[in-house]
């Protein structure tokens, strides 16, 4: 019995799970039904040991147990001797119903043996009966096989001489239903037999018959391939019965070449057809894609079988591969001449898709002929259209946007001559000229920079279709690297660029005496535009190109620095030449008022020139135009009473005074040298110098100008009393306003004064207006 532990049996929720588990225990089973492979117990004490002694047992319990643990002992025994017989009784019950179905199983067995042991022996006894009636057979008919066998040798024997008798007849057959290739492979079958016994009559005489029909086929073959109006197919089919029938290789190679050629050349002048049609409408033209649809499907198709039919049939003449090389060169080089042509035909921007389409097609096309003839020109000559192709359509799309750009400045300038335009920006003709009132000139700018940069966007555009991914050529490295880099960001991108500066510079150079034909808005606007150019937009763009194609710059490119440095350059030159036009303006009204005045018999006056006010005015709306577009800039300090400054006839020379009496009235001071003296001392004016890009430095600079030029015509007239007070009225009411312009109002007292100093040197009785009459004559004008 096994004492497999102290919880009773009975108590356990597994307990019939459990079963077959204790059985297996009590019997030394593991779980596969074997008895475990573990060294046999030698304790006589171990109850589930071999050698259990039961008094040893008892003995060793009596002296290590209490009563109670003895009678607990017997107690756990006795549960579990009871336990293992209610289990052995469940698992017979359990089990007799399978005992019975296998006592039936067993029985049955027995009875399907005895059958099949029965229908074993029938079978062995026939098994033996046929093998004894074969060999009955077997030994009756083996005189008879041999001669059968004889029999049928001669049988194929005669069926062959009849073939080789009845073969004139199928020859002839054959030639008059035109079933050459049926002819070819039915001599071809009978020529060795028959040139193995040609020294037999009978044979000699089927062969000399099956030779001249074969002479005859094959001038009827020769007569075919030279008429050459088959098909390609054909005219293979009938090379190859011809090298079959042993004509010589060479000649057959021209003639094959020869026909070839005419095929072809009938292809190029119908695609040559297209490119010059009949009627003079543009119209008739078909599109490119078609075009090149059409030249892949005719030429290119044909020109592949022709070298798969020439390859073909002329494998084993290595030396005729060159004449296909310098054929199939000299008919692709004319059918490159063609596309070219067509191809330089595509002068319109406006849709890039169908040329791309074209370029794909056609370089797909030409990989063909690169796989099928290794080592030819032909598909990197196509890969040179292709390229060429795009480096032209960037080309047509850069003088687009020149194009474009040109335009759009002469739109510009429409609307700066547009008499509704002020020069704030505000429509003259009142609200009533609604929406076609031209902008102002920040409107004009932002139009003018936003329509070239959303056209670039667009060009852009278009080029990227050269890239895309499911174009063949986007993405070799002969095309890609070179096209981004050099074709688009170069010669597109960059080149467009330069032109907007250099055709900016342009307008600097055709100034005349009142600044040429271009309005000074328009340089004033361009300035700016090169300027937001050097700033932001040059940067933009460039980052937007090498974004959008992926440019890797392995080649030599033009930096973003030069660019922004050349856009500067050009802002500065068309904001100097503003100044000089501006300036000019203003300087021809004062040159024509002092030039056109007799200043000697001037009578006394009695207000500010018109002249002179015409001058302020032009000069506050340049102001106004400038702050439209430049910020203000930095000035030095005004002092109080800046616009109360008059000029005397001596002013040039404040110390005037202090020295006037060490001079007697008949020795009257040199005004001239003290004004001299005091140029030595006094800062000098350039005026011709480089303008900052600010509101204040350009209005400097005009008035610098403007200013410079009263000065030197002053000096070239002569003055009467009234001249020079008039020139006094003059400068004082130039001081009033043009003070406000510049950056130092120094500037401005300083060449006035010298205008008042000159005049009074060239006055011939120089007797100056009082302060306090300037005054009140200025301020009523």
């Amino acid at each position: 019995l096994a004492a497999s532990g102290s919880v009773p049996v009975a108590e356990d929720p597994g307990r019939r799970r459990r079963v077959h588990g204790m059985l297996k225990l009590y019997y030394g089973l593991n779980e596969e039904g074997k008895a475990p492979e573990q060294p046999e117990s030698l304790d006589p004490c171990d109850i589930n040991g071999p050698h259990f002694d039961p008094e040893l047992y008892l003995n060793k319990l009596r002296r290590e147990c209490s009563l109670t643990e003895l009678m607990d002992q017997e107690t756990c025994m006795v549960r579990q001797i009871r336990s293992l017989d209610s289990d052995m009784q469940t698992l017979v019950y359990e089990n007799y119903n399978k005992f019975i179905s296998a006592t039936d199983t067993i029985r049955k067995m027995k009875n399907d043996f005895k059958k099949m042991e029965d229908e074993m022996d029938c079978l062995s006894a026939n098994m033996a009966a046929i093998t004894e009636f074969s060999a009955r057979i077997s030994g009756t008919l083996q005189d008879q096989h041999a001669q059968i066998t004889k029999l049928s040798g001669v049988h194929t024997l005669l069926r062959k001489l009849q073939f080789l008798f009845e073969l004139p007849a199928r020859l002839n057959k054959c030639l008059e239903l035109q079933a050459y290739a049926q002819a070819v492979n039915t001599h071809r079958r009978a020529r060795c037999v028959l040139q193995q016994y040609s020294h037999l009559p009978s044979f000699k005489g089927i062969q000399d018959d099956c030779h001249a029909i074969m002479d005859k086929l094959a001038q009827e073959l020769r007569q075919k391939f030279r008429d050459g109006g088959s098909s390609a197919k054909d005219l293979s089919e009938c090379v190859e019965l011809l090298l079959q029938l042993d004509e010589p290789a060479e000649e057959l190679c021209d003639k094959f070449l020869s026909h070839a050629r005419s095929r072809l050349e009938s292809d190029l002048q119908g695609l040559e057809a297209e490119i010059r049609p009949s009627l003079p409408s543009p119209a008739s033209n078909t599109d490119i894609l078609e075009f090149i649809d059409r030249g892949c499907n005719e030429f290119v198709s044909s020109l592949c079988l022709v070298i798969t039919s020439y390859q073909e049939l002329f494998i084993n003449h290595a030396q005729k591969g060159e004449l296909l090389h310098v054929f199939v060169d000299d008919l692709a080089a004319r059918y490159f001449m063609l596309v070219e042509r067509r191809i330089q035909e595509e002068k319109g921007v406006g849709d890039n898709s169908l040329l791309v389409r074209a370029l794909d097609r056609f370089h797909r096309r030409l990989q063909a002929v690169a796989k099928l003839l290794p080592g030819s020109a032909v598909p990197n000559k196509g890969t040179e259209i292709v390229i060429r192709a795009a480096t032209e359509r960037v080309k047509q799309y850069l003088s687009a946007l020149q194009s474009f750009y040109m335009d759009s400045l002469t739109d510009v300038r429409q609307a700066l001559a547009t008499p509704r335009l002020s020069v704030a920006g505000t429509s003259v003709a009142g609200p009533a000229s609604g929406r076609d009132a031209p902008t102002s000139l920040p409107e004009l700018l932002s139009s003018l920079s936003a329509s070239i940069l959303n056209q670039i966007k667009s060009v852009l555009a278009s080029v990227h279709l050269f890239t895309a991914k499911d174009i063949t050529f986007s993405n070799k490295p002969y095309f890609k690297g070179e096209f981004c880099s050099q074709g688009v960001r170069e010669s597109l991108v960059v080149s467009f660029i330069k032109f907007v500066c250099q055709s900016s510079r342009q307008f600097c150079e055709t100034a005349g005496d009142k600044g040429g034909s271009t309005p000074p808005a328009l340089l004033l606007l361009l300035s700016r535009l090169c300027l937001d150019y050097e700033t932001s937009t040059i940067s933009y763009i460039l980052t937007l190109t090498d974004e959008q194609f992926l440019v890797q710059h392995h080649s030599p490119v033009t930096p973003v620095t030069t660019l922004c440095a050349e856009a500067r350059e050009a802002a500065q030159k068309l904001l100097n030449h503003y100044v000089k036009v501006q300036g000019l303006i203003i300087s021809q009204m004062l040159r024509k008022s002092v030039e056109t005045r007799d200043w000697v018999n001037t009578i006394e006056p009695r207000n500010v020139r018109a002249v002179m006010k015409r001058v302020v005015e032009d000069t506050t709306s340049i102001d106004v135009q400038v702050g439209l577009l430049y910020e203000e800039g930095v000035r030095k300090a005004h002092s109080s009473d800046s616009s109360k400054r008059t000029f005397s006839v001596y002013s040039s020379s404040r110390q005037q005074a202090r020295y006037a009496a060490s001079y007697t009235p008949s020795a009257p001071m040199d005004t001239n040298l003290l004004s001299n003296i005091h140029k030595l001392f006094s800062e000098r004016i350039d005026i011709f110098s480089s303008v900052e890009f600010n509101k204040v430095s350009v209005m400097t600079g005009i008035i610098k100008i403007s200013l410079k030029t009263f000065l030197e015509c002053v000096r070239l007239r002569t003055f009467g009393r009234y001249g020079l007070q008039q020139i006094q009225v003059d400068c004082h009411y130039l001081q009033m306003y043009l003070w406000r312009f510049v950056s130092d109002e120094n500037l401005v007292h300083f060449l006035l004064d010298e205008i008042v100093g000159s005049a009074a040197h060239r006055c011939l009785d120089p007797a100056p207006m009082e302060q306090s009459v300037i005054e009140v004559i200025c301020e009523r004008g």
